[in-house]
């Protein structure tokens, strides 16, 4: 068992669980993400690993309450426990110094591209952030943002906070400064986000010629490359998210597939939530 030791609400429907898992804290890295599983006979969800803390033996997990288990996951308090905590899981990101390294997180996203923008700080990077979220109030992990990046732009798409508008607007704008300077073979682009935001960041950076990576949220089972439940095409080859990624190039993603296989099973969640809706 795991234990809950702590639980925030960040955002609405959005919640932080701090839990005891040290085998799995001192072998995380930036990127992965773990298996959890609410109860034993419980669905098996994919979570980031949004920070560890190694000393301590403490992950940290960041979801939103979107389908039945999160919603669930969502009602347990401080003290309560998770029946299993399969990690770390997924290839860890690769961050080497590069130069200049753009982050950028979208919702919820923001809670995986914090550990990778630290991550590529830690290597020697100047580090450009860039979050957004439709509203102020979806918001999330601004001031961790602060602290592992030189510049962070914040946008919302209905100008409740920082700027009004999209990530892709800030990032085409740096990238303009960059190319301006000629120093365009010394810049990366990381992206997390929702797959409509994963896909224009990957329009925008084409022209540019710019490394651009996403990390990819398929659908998953048992993580572990064996179901097949995650793969996605890159390169025109089928690639398992959990063994081959999640992160991959995103300038050879897939986005249409990956839509599509994302929406495969909403039926069959709307009615679980509709039949078993956890209630507060």
């Amino acid at each position: 068992m795991y234990r809950i030791i702590k639980k925030e609400i960040l955002a609405d429907s959005v919640k932080r669980i701090i839990v005891e898992a040290p085998l799995v804290s001192v072998n995380a890295k930036a990127g992965q993400f773990v298996v959890v599983m609410i109860e034993e006979s419980g669905e098996r969800i994919p979570l980031t690993l949004a920070d560890t803390d190694k000393s301590k033996g403490l992950i940290s997990l960041i979801f939103q309450e979107v389908g039945f288990t999160t919603k669930k996951l969502g009602l347990l308090n401080e003290g309560d426990t998770l029946f299993a905590v399969l990690g770390p899981l997924g290839k860890p990101t690769h961050s080497e110094k590069v130069g200049t390294v753009i982050c950028i997180g979208g919702g919820v996203g923001i809670a995986e591209v914090y550990p990778v923008s630290r991550a590529f700080k830690e290597a020697g990077n100047h580090v450009i952030g860039i979050i957004g979220a439709r509203s102020k109030e979806l918001l999330i992990l601004e001031e961790e943002m602060k602290k592992v990046c030189e510049e962070l732009f914040v946008t919302t798409d209905d100008g409740s906070y920082g700027r009004k508008g999209f990530v892709t607007d800030v990032l085409k704008e740096q990238l303009d400064k960059i190319a301006n300077a000629k120093d365009t073979n010394n810049c990366l682009v990381y992206a997390i986000g929702p797959v409509p935001m994963m896909a224009r960041v990957a329009d925008v950076t084409r022209p540019y010629n710019v490394k651009t990576v996403v990390s990819l949220n398929p659908i998953m089972v048992d993580a572990t490359g064996m179901c097949g439940s995650c793969r996605v095409t890159v390169a025109g080859e089928t690639k398992f998210g959990c063994v081959d990624g999640p992160e991959f190039d995103a300038h050879q993603v897939d986005f249409k597939e990956l839509t599509e296989r994302l929406s495969f099973f909403k039926q069959q969640e709307q009615e679980c939530l509709n039949k078993n809706c956890p209630r507060k």
